[in-house]
């Protein structure tokens, strides 16, 4: 899936006069597979990192690795020495004590707070029951997907996920993977969406992935599509709003303070 969005940016994110010649859509395929493939090693070297944390510089190497690659997303509070050891040090207490995981309950206050700060629609409240749910759902479609190796990037990293005896997502999170929650009910509301609708029908997203892969031919074909749909985001708007009435130094300031009850100093 990555692959097929870097092809479709490179090709369709600047205008053309007219359409691509044969030669140049192949050049544009093999970019795009050379950043794929990048992009494919450094996941797997996080993954590893997130795999092996034994000591808080194993976890501050973790860290850094992350928010390299997401150096030009960040929010500038988000990516200071002084935010990137309090994660590191809240990502080896989590790792090394399941009692020291992140509580769903305190990712859903603090981002209800975050929806009520900047004006929101109450649409965007979140509960603990409906952060579960999304994380179930990414997990094991991204342990799928990582397992074959149809799509191996930092997306489907299934190694920075709290993982229970059974095999499914715990009730609380590792520092990264919460940070990782609060960037899909920002940017990937839909699947907020979705668990909600998954909660209302009773659907737990890996039983229903492991039922389906048990009943699945071996040998049988898959597709892919690609959507387009109209952003729906009710975040969006109030973030423009915000940022244009405060301005963007107080808005870093905030989203600091909101990092800071997301992972409180012991």
């Amino acid at each position: 899936m990555f692959l097929y969005c870097v092809v479709f940016a490179l090709i369709f994110g600047y205008p053309r006069q007219e359409s691509p010649k044969p030669e140049e859509q192949a050049v544009v395929r093999q970019q795009a597979s050379l950043l794929y493939e990048r992009h494919r090693q450094a996941a797997i070297r996080m993954n590893e990192l997130a795999a092996h944390i034994n000591s808080e510089a194993d976890a501050r190497a973790f860290v850094d690795a992350v928010a390299d690659m997401f150096a030009d997303n960040l929010p500038p509070a988000w990516a200071t020495r002084g935010i990137r050891e309090r994660i590191a040090r809240a990502e080896y207490e989590a790792v090394s004590n399941p009692l020291r995981q992140i509580p769903e309950q305190r990712i859903a206050d603090v981002w209800n707070k975050y929806v009520r700060e900047i004006g929101a629609s109450e649409e965007a409240l979140v509960t603990a029951a409906e952060i579960h749910s999304m994380r179930d759902a990414t997990f094991a479609v991204g342990q799928v997907m990582w397992s074959r190796g149809t799509n191996q990037t930092a997306w489907t990293m299934p190694n920075i996920f709290a993982v229970g005896a059974d095999g499914k997502v715990a009730e609380g999170c590792r520092a990264v993977e919460a940070i990782r929650v609060i960037h899909d009910l920002d940017s990937l509301f839909d699947n907020l969406r979705s668990a909600r609708e998954r909660l209302r029908k009773g659907i737990v997203a890996s039983d229903a992935m492991k039922k389906r892969l048990e009943n699945t031919n071996a040998n049988q074909k898959t597709t892919a599509r690609l959507e387009v749909r109209i952003d729906s985001n009710p975040l969006r708007p109030a973030e423009i709003r915000y940022v244009r009435e405060h301005g963007a130094e107080h808005f870093n300031q905030f989203l600091e303070m909101l990092l800071e009850e997301l992972f409180p100093a012991m």
